[in-house]
């Protein structure tokens, strides 16, 4: 999402999709080997670098464009922490399901 929301949309960078369109929308997701997980992670790190280069050069007040619509860059940084909010909750969902540990 680093790379879509904050290199493609905000920045307007010219790259393409990170992993093979011609695979399936979630082929990322869909075929993990667990060898690779430090050099994804490697990835993803980077990709948040970049992302986190691209919207030093901005104000919260830029403007975004996609799918049609204008946004503001803040509106994107709040899109996406709700976006982590929503995914640390699965994982955290799966996680209590694994070792049955619940917070309060």
């Amino acid at each position: 999402m680093e790379r879509i929301w904050f290199r493609l949309r905000t920045g307007g960078e010219d790259i393409g999709p990170l992993y093979d369109p011609a695979l399936g929308k979630d082929h990322d997701y869909d075929d993990l080997d667990p060898a690779l997980a430090e050099q994804d992670f490697a990835t993803y790190a980077e990709e948040c670098r970049l992302a986190d280069a691209t919207a030093a050069r901005l104000s919260f007040d830029d403007p975004v464009t996609a799918g049609g619509d204008t946004f503001s860059l803040r509106f994107v940084y709040v899109h996406m922490i709700a976006e982590y909010s929503r995914h640390n909750g699965h994982a955290d969902l799966l996680r209590e399901r694994i070792d049955g540990v619940t917070g309060r």
